[in-house]
């Protein structure tokens, strides 16, 4: 204590003993500071003072008046208190009545008075200090991490750039303090990532960004305050790179999976053109879809040449030049053909195979009116100046060298040259007729076909017409003696030579070489035969707008698409799409080649769009199961097969075709069968064992069975086979009427034939159906009446009221009398109506007036709505008898059961005898009174259009 107030204590402590012995009155007030300093921690409770909360008092040691009992604080919700520690010394403390936060608030002041004890113990006469003013300061804890100020961060940049910044993340902290408070480090916790932060949270890339390596980055971020507590939560920051604007299609797929039999596809739904916002007056695209690999060019339907002209409806009595090798055309087995297109037969000329076409094959006769049709295709010729390639020539077999007529390529130009014989003047005529076209050499496949109608020639090229652009006359021949031959591949030269040989050699491909006389083919027929079954398409037309322009090609390979307007190509692209309207699609990869060209105001070009290559990928189709069915076994008397129609083996012939079907219903995937209807190519029909014998036996169809049908039929002693593009029912009908007769039955056990039906030219076939045709040998032939009872495979089984007896009926012995009346009257009637109706058959057969399509439903013979029942004595001819009664029972259970082989049926009445022994005599008898009354009524009638001879 300074010495000042030491010696004022001692005399205020003098003093007041005086006074207190003189008089004991509280004279003095107590003294403290004037002004406080102090300190607290948040969440504590002493407040440390500077200085010290001490308060003095004259009066001391006067009891009471020189004791301090109290200090008052005066404030707004000051959350303090003062407490007295010694009232003697006046030495306090300021202490928290309740939780200091600094967050809420940081200091606080307040007033502060020391009051003494008074003048006696019950506190009168007190005395109070001055007020003094305290400044409390709270000290902060870090008891907050910090917080982001945003979920997450997005920011976009171009690749190849470096970016100071790219953006900046901040993060904050609710302690008061600007230690605790303040963020003072930011971290970029994903590893690996091309990016920095700093302290105040802006992010920069550390490389250059390419947009094809990487599109986006997402990358985590977290802070720290100054007291080094990390944040509660990261924070994400996505960071998307924008390649550079290059002008070009945007929202392609480089791939289009197509499935067989869903119709159109779209193929760019989501492309759109980038133009880098520049004014553009017009754009062009170019779509081409490029199916070079496949068959000819495009998915066709992969039937031979004859019969797609079958199906297009083309003039018969075309010559085939090039057909498949074969024991009958041996002359093209030297080429060399290409074995990979999808069954095509296309021949392959590397410029040294030709081919003589013999001379019976030669189409005789070319009038002023014939057709040349072939596909090729060819490149460019090797050499500045190349020479002749001949696809077809006649010329002079030997002494000379004249070339009467010939097709040839020559610079390419396609040239046909025609020379006439001398006829009526003798004057130039038209003699070469040259096109010149990009198709000839653009290595691609192209259906050409000249029609000549003298003087008049016009080339159709993929269903397209050509006028030439040079035609050359010529002197006609004159008329010689030489024989000519017929070459393809390369000209003949049989004269002005020592030796003979090819020249001019064809390099390139062909297929389908075909010559036609006396008549030209329709552009119809023409467009018909190198129709495509794939190609481009546009849907929705009508929603395209005003200002668009686009063009196919006739193949629909190529589409052209213009506009003024980038927004108006746009939606017109996404409406390209592809078809197949092929049932089995050939599978595999077609390519996609779209170029674009752009025009800007006031240039030609002025943006550069790189072009767009995919593929369309077609599926592998659900492939059919071609089934045949039906019975599979024929039992027939020798009677039967002697007969003039013999039998028809393949009667119950069902020919079916399924496939395996899948689809998703629920997230579930389900497999199904579903029966197709398509078209079959061939079926053959294949005798198992020895060969027929010309001499005993025949298989055979009648041409009327194939009169409205795309069929024909060629048949040997090892078969028939009936070929055509045509219907599955058709190939049904056609097969049931074919019919095998033996007029040699005695030897024959049994015939086996074996029949497989194709579609695609062998790309699906059939099972394998096998039939057996056996005899009943046992039954004696029927003689008199019971020789009609012997056909009745040609007859409509009546069920009732007819009757006829089995072998093991035990009857009499002799018939009644009556009964052998009736019989032999209804004998005569029935010889009489037989009579009648085969001469009603043979005419009928002679004017062709019946269809054989009705011989299929029902080939037997059929006796329409009659109520004629025959009635056969039991015991006249019993072995007649067993025959009869065995052949309507079978004809009965194959209408009714349509599978149950004769023998079955031979069971199945054996089974049943007892029955009809215990019912024979009271059926007897119903008969003859039913035969009786219709006798008597008139009611036979013969059908003669279902009767047999």
């Amino acid at each position: 204590m300074p010495i000042p107030w030491l010696c004022f204590w001692l005399f205020s402590l003098i003093l007041g003993q005086s006074r207190t012995v003189g008089g004991k009155v509280n004279k003095h007030k107590p003294w403290i500071e004037t002004s406080y300093h102090g300190v607290i921690t948040e969440n504590m409770d002493t407040v440390l003072l500077d200085p010290p909360l001490v308060a003095l008092d004259k009066d001391a040691p006067v009891p009471y008046a020189g004791e301090i009992c109290d200090f008052k604080i005066y404030g707004q919700d000051a959350p303090f208190k003062a407490v007295v520690l010694n009232r003697t010394s006046g030495e306090g403390v300021l202490k928290a009545s309740s939780p200091v936060d600094c967050e809420s608030q940081k200091e606080y002041t307040f007033i502060i008075q020391a009051y003494d004890c008074g003048s006696g113990p019950n506190g009168a006469d007190w005395k109070k200090s001055h007020k003094a003013v305290v400044h409390i300061q709270v000290d902060d804890v870090n008891e907050f991490a910090p917080v982001f100020r945003e979920p997450q961060y997005k920011a976009s940049v171009t690749e190849g750039k470096i970016y100071d910044s790219i953006l900046q993340v901040e993060a904050w902290d609710q302690d008061c303090s600007p230690q605790y408070s303040q963020i003072c480090n930011y971290e970029i916790v994903t590893p690996g990532t091309p990016f920095a932060i700093d302290r105040n949270g802006n992010i920069r890339n550390t490389e250059r960004l390419s947009f094809d390596k990487q599109q986006s980055y997402k990358i985590m971020v977290t802070a720290f305050d100054c007291g080094q507590k990390r944040a509660k939560e990261d924070v994400a920051v996505h960071i998307v790179v924008k390649p550079v604007c290059k002008p070009g299609w945007q929202g392609w797929n480089k791939r289009v999976d197509y499935e067989p039999g869903t119709g159109s596809k779209q193929l760019f739904p989501k492309m759109h053109l980038e133009t880098c916002g520049g004014p553009l007056s017009g754009v062009k695209a170019m779509v081409e879809l490029q199916t070079n690999h496949i068959g000819k060019g495009c998915d066709r339907e992969t039937y031979s040449e004859k019969s797609l002209q079958k199906l297009c409806g083309a003039a018969s009595g075309s010559t085939d030049l090039l057909p498949a090798p074969s024991p009958s055309t041996n002359w093209t087995s030297s080429l060399l053909t290409d074995s990979g297109r999808d069954s095509d037969l296309i021949y392959r000329f590397d410029g040294r195979q030709a081919a003589n076409v013999p001379d019976h094959v030669v189409p005789q006769n070319l009038t002023d009116q014939f057709t040349i049709a072939t596909w090729m295709k060819h490149g460019p010729s090797p050499g500045l100046r190349a020479e002749k390639e001949t696809l077809l020539c006649n010329s002079d077999k030997t002494e000379m060298n004249r070339h009467h007529y010939s097709l040839y390529v020559h610079n390419c130009r396609l040239v046909f040259l025609l020379r006439r014989d001398f006829t009526q003047v003798d004057t130039f005529r038209p003699a070469e007729f040259h096109w010149k076209l990009e198709q000839i050499c653009d290595k691609e496949w192209h259906y050409y076909v000249i029609n000549v109608e003298f003087p008049a020639v016009t080339l159709f090229v993929d269903g397209v017409t050509y006028e030439p652009y040079l035609v050359t006359d010529d002197w006609p021949i004159h008329a010689s003696k030489i024989d000519t031959q017929l070459t393809v591949g390369a000209c003949w030269q049989g004269g002005e030579v020592a030796t003979p040989r090819f020249t001019q050699y064809f390099r390139g491909s062909l297929s389908g070489l075909t010559i036609r006389p006396g008549r030209i083919e329709t552009q119809k027929v023409i467009s018909c035969l190198q129709a495509c079954k794939e190609g481009l398409d546009i849907n929705s037309l009508e929603s395209l707008a005003k200002d668009i322009k686009f063009h196919f090609n006739p193949a629909q390979s190529v589409l052209v698409v213009e506009g003024e307007d980038v927004g108006s190509i746009n939606t017109a692209m996404t409406k390209v799409s592809y078809i197949n309207s092929r049932q089995f699609p050939t599978s595999g990869l077609r390519r996609l080649h779209i170029t674009t060209t752009v025009q800007c105001f006031g240039e030609d070009t002025c943006l550069s769009i790189p072009d767009v290559k995919a593929v369309v990928m077609v599926l592998p189709p659900s492939e059919p199961r071609i089934t045949i069915t039906g019975s599979n076994r024929l039992v027939r008397p020798a009677s039967d097969l002697q007969g003039p129609l013999g039998v028809a083996p393949f009667k119950e012939l069902h020919i079916t075709s399924t496939v395996m079907k899948g689809d998703s219903v629920g997230g579930f995937h389900r497999t199904g069968v579903m029966e197709v209807m398509h078209n079959l190519d061939y079926c053959d029909i294949l005798v198992i064992g020895e060969e027929l014998s010309p001499d005993a036996e025949s298989l055979e169809i009648h041409h009327n069975a194939l009169l409205g049908k795309h069929l024909d039929a060629t048949n040997s002693t090892s078969g028939i086979s009936i070929y055509g593009v045509d219907s599955m029912a058709h190939y049904e009908q056609a097969l049931r009427q074919v019919r095998y007769r033996n007029w040699r039955p005695a030897t024959l056990t049994e015939r086996r034939f074996r029949l497989t039906c194709s579609e695609l030219n062998g790309r699906y076939t059939s099972n394998e159906f096998n039939l057996e045709v056996s005899l009943l040998h046992h039954s004696a032939p029927v003689e008199h009446v019971n020789h009609l009872a012997s056909q009745q495979q040609y007859i409509r089984p009546v069920h009732h009221p007819l009757m006829i007896h089995t072998l093991n009926s035990h009857m009499p012995g002799t018939a009644p009398p009556a009964a052998t009346v009736i019989i032999v009257v209804c004998i005569a009637a029935l010889v009489t109506i037989v009579v009648i109706g085969v001469y009603r058959i043979h005419a009928t057969h002679q004017e062709g007036s019946r269809e054989d399509e009705e011989e299929v439903k029902e080939a037997d013979v059929d006796w329409e709505n009659s109520a004629l029942t025959i009635i056969v004595n039991p015991m006249e001819n019993i072995a007649g008898n067993q025959a009869v009664d065995e052949e309507v029972k079978e004809e009965s259970q194959e209408e009714e059961e349509q599978g149950m082989t004769s023998a079955e049926s031979e069971n199945s009445d054996e089974d049943d005898e007892e029955e009809e022994e215990e019912e024979e005599e009271e059926e007897e008898e119903d008969e003859r009174d039913v035969v009786e009354k219709r006798k008597h009524e008139g009611k036979f009638e013969w059908d003669s259009s279902s009767s047999t001879y």
